[in-house]
């Protein structure tokens, strides 16, 4: 199992540099140790915020990215100042002291231009990457081993989320819409953790309804224990399928869905042998779902489900909605919540025989993980775009009901939506299972690893690998666009190691990591922990390709801020793909093999820190990095 990076266990202090540098104001939500571009910002701000009489959180906030022009800009207008702004520009200029920080200011338009001291920005950065990777900011897990911290934060510290995602209904296909919240949900869940907060992952199952009377009867005529013990899922969706299409004809069709109502009641009742049937499908489908989750790098804290809903909260919850001036009663008996005047239209609770919806059961379990985790501080529910109504109604619903979590203006609940997979089924056009695609990803790959019989030689698990690099396909697809954007399966371009594609990022954390290998069988190697960055050369790193992985590397821990507002799994992989752009660039200009000794180290040591944040950011989108391929 791979993961994001995570929050020191105690704050870093920041590296020795940093000290040696002009002491930097404290502001709440920044910290210098940990992100080299809140250094920078801070040493701008904090003179500027002096010399405007402004406070300095706002002139913080005002530093932004320079463009072509220079590294950082603060546009003037912004702070509503009575003074003119050629005066504040004057008088910004005018009280300017060049540092180790800022070397020069000036003017432009309605803004002041800032330009940082590179071999400042260069070294600070490298060796902050290195000490959260390496040295005192790692963090150490369960196990004692180091993990990269750069680019986390504790911002979320003493904070928690569930996250609820993937949720399939058994005995039904793991489409692709379970695919995309599976990708997105786990993505998700990284992320809170690289910014502190504690995560909890929750997996939601289809697990109750007359749908599993009808799998009872299906099973009675079509069951196969070995088939079963095989593969759970796709059995007992075939064993499904076959029942359905028997209860579609006539006379016949009728008395088994009476017979599958009648197993259902059971169920409802608590009848041991009905109940002892249907845990034998849940368990065996949640075990056949471990082994894709595994493949896919993802893992669930709770396989909780609509079975998990208790009676009593039913009950209670059903006699609250009754008396609610909030619901009515149809002439059928159905009943309804109106929602109408908060345009979201008339939602049904109740069915006419008295038994509740899909709906009903998301408002209890909504209570029930309320009391069971003691509170949370934001419930995550990651569903297609298609239930938009469906979870709007559910939070107002909760919101009528004066739930604690989903009062309004609380922002404790939040549904992450998003758009659809549209063509995805296997090249040979067969049901979509979401195993079957992940075969057939492996299968590629490895077909193609095959080609080069020399590396294959050398690769110690190349089924193992051709899945990662399969998986890895499949998910830079699925989240290199805006999560709401619906998008095509292609396979043909999914596969590519050329272009912004999954293998294509793999392909450069790997030739990272050879070279690396391939430096070190001539001696030239870089030690980890106890690496004397004073005496690493970074005033030699002034070329523009060098300056662009240094600037790349400096944004990580504001990137990952960034989408922890903004959700959007995109972001990363933007990073990412600007980060090998950069990196391919460098090869040809910035070579290792062969150079001055110190010219080659600060360069190895400037590969090393991409790979280590290349291999963060796909860590973060639940990737696991290889090394070979």
């Amino acid at each position: 199992m791979s993961h994001p990076p995570i929050p020191p266990q105690k704050p870093f202090e920041g590296v020795p540099l940093l000290h040696k540098l002009p002491k930097l104001p404290e502001l709440e939500g920044t910290d210098p140790a940990t992100s080299p571009q809140d250094a920078f910002r801070l040493a701008i701000a904090d003179p500027l915020a002096k010399t405007l009489g402004v406070p300095l959180k706002d002139v913080f906030l005002a530093v932004a990215p320079g463009g072509r022009d220079s590294d950082y800009k603060v546009v003037l207008p912004r702070f509503r100042l009575p003074t003119k702004v050629d005066e504040l520009q004057e008088k910004a200029i005018g009280a300017f002291q060049p540092n180790e920080y800022v070397e020069r200011i000036a003017k432009q338009g309605p803004a002041l231009l800032y330009h940082v001291n590179m071999s400042t920005l260069t070294a600070l950065t490298l060796a902050t990457v290195q000490a959260m990777t390496y040295g005192d900011g790692a963090y150490v897990d369960g196990n004692g081993e180091k993990r990269p911290s750069y680019g986390s934060n504790v911002s979320g510290r003493g904070k928690r989320v569930l996250v609820e995602f993937s949720s399939p209904n058994i005995a039904k296909p793991f489409h692709a819409g379970h695919l995309r919240s599976t990708i997105i949900g786990a993505f998700l869940a990284n992320l809170y953790e690289a910014n502190g907060w504690e995560v909890r992952r929750l997996n939601y199952l289809g697990d109750w309804g007359k749908q599993f009377g009808l799998l009872a009867i299906g099973w009675r005529k079509f069951g196969d224990e070995e088939k079963l013990k095989t593969d759970a899922v796709q059995h007992l969706f075939d064993v499904y399928v076959q029942i359905n299409r028997l209860a579609e004809d006539g006379e016949q069709g009728e008395k088994i869905h009476d017979e599958a109502r009648a197993f259902f009641k059971g169920m409802e009742d608590g009848k041991p042998e009905n109940l002892t049937e249907w845990e034998k499908f849940r368990s065996l489908s949640i075990q056949q779902y471990e082994k894709t989750y595994g493949r896919l790098n993802v893992h669930f804290d709770e396989y909780t489900g609509e079975s998990k809903v208790s009676k009593e909260g039913l009950e209670k919850t059903m006699g609250v909605l009754r008396d609610s001036d909030f619901t009515v009663r149809e002439q059928n008996g159905a009943l309804l919540v109106d929602l109408t005047p908060y345009k979201l239209e008339k939602a049904v609770i109740e069915r006419k025989d008295g038994t509740p919806l899909y709906l009903t059961r998301d408002i209890v379990e909504a209570q029930q993980r309320w009391e069971r985790y003691n509170g949370f501080d934001k419930m995550i529910y990651v569903v297609a775009s298609q239930q938009d109504l469906h979870v709007a109604q559910f939070f107002k619903i909760l919101e009528l009901m004066n739930a604690p979590f989903a009062q309004k203006g609380d922002s404790r609940l939040l549904h992450i939506n998003f758009g659809m997979v549209q063509g995805m089924s296997t090249r040979k056009g067969t049901v979509v299972f979401l195993d079957h695609i992940l075969n057939e990803t492996k299968e590629h790959m490895h077909e193609v690893m095959r080609k080069n019989e020399a590396k294959y030689a050398q690769l110690e698990d190349p089924e193992g690998t051709a899945d990662i690099v399969g998986m890895t396909a499949v998910k830079i697809q699925d989240m290199t666009g805006k999560r709401i954007n619906n998008y095509t399966f292609d396979w043909s371009r999914m596969f590519s190691f050329e272009g912004d594609t999954g293998p294509y990022l793999q392909y450069n954390h790997v030739r990272l990591c050879s070279m690396q290998r391939t430096n070190a069988e001539d001696g030239l190697v870089l030690p980890t922990a106890d690496l004397d960055v004073s005496a690493m050369h970074t005033e030699r790193l002034t070329g523009k390709e060098a300056l662009e992985i240094v600037w790349l590397l400096a944004t990580w821990p504001d990137v990952v801020k960034t989408v922890s507002r903004d959700h959007q799994a995109s972001t990363i992989v933007t990073f990412c793909f600007k980060l090998t752009h950069a990196i391919s660039s460098a090869w040809e200009k910035l070579i290792v093999k062969g150079q001055d000794r110190d010219d080659a180290l600060v360069r190895l040591w400037l590969y090393r820190c991409a790979k280590d944040v290349l291999g963060s950011a796909l860590r973060l989108l639940t990737i696991t990095p290889l090394e070979r391929m």
